[in-house]
């Protein structure tokens, strides 16, 4: 049995939700950013008390087929941008397409309907994240952030940057005030 579940975006969230599964005594096959297999089906009963110890972490379970693709969408860019340093080979599309075996089209008009913005804005969104955090780390020069998350070029990064905080990448290094955005809140 499958279960998803939704703001399930880093290795911390993997552990917490698996130490959810086996406090209930619930035995997992896998558990996968978003994904949880289960060696047997649960009941009502136990999925109930699943929902409540996970919502009380923040997490929720998805029961349409909708909200599951449309986290699969969020956890791939997520898995992309923060943990595979953008190694994109191809574009945003084709690697979505490749890995959900579904049109472009449908994709992008099921994530803008279920969380009003873009496939696109949500991952430039996840991208501008990852900067702010190599910026906060001071251990990367802004050319190198840039050639990490496959910018064409320093001043494209920076516009992006600009557009979407209001600060250019040095003077939100150099602000007191570095905020940043939990993943699950992007």
């Amino acid at each position: 049995m499958k279960l998803y579940i939704k703001n399930m975006v880093c290795s911390r969230c993997k552990m917490a939700v698996e130490s959810e599964f086996e406090k209930l005594g619930l035995p997992t096959v896998s558990v996968e950013l978003g994904e949880v297999e289960l060696e047997n089906e649960i009941t009502e009963n136990q999925k109930e008390t699943l929902l409540k110890n996970l919502q009380n972490l923040g997490f929720d379970l998805l029961d349409d087929k909708k909200s599951k693709t449309t986290e699969k969408i969020k956890n791939l860019i997520v898995d992309l941008v923060h943990r595979k340093n953008n190694e994109l080979k191809t574009n945003l599309s084709d690697y979505l397409v490749e890995n959900l075996n579904q049109d472009y089209n449908s994709l992008s008009n099921l994530f803008s309907e279920i969380e009003n913005t873009t496939i696109e804005k949500y991952f430039i969104s996840q991208k501008i994240e990852k900067v702010k955090e190599l910026l906060i780390y001071n251990e990367l020069s802004l050319s190198e952030i840039a050639d990490l998350l496959n910018y064409s070029n320093v001043a494209h990064l920076s516009n992006q940057f600009k557009k979407i905080t209001g600060f250019t990448p040095t003077s939100f290094k150099q602000s007191k005030d570095k905020k940043r955005i939990q993943i699950e809140n992007i």
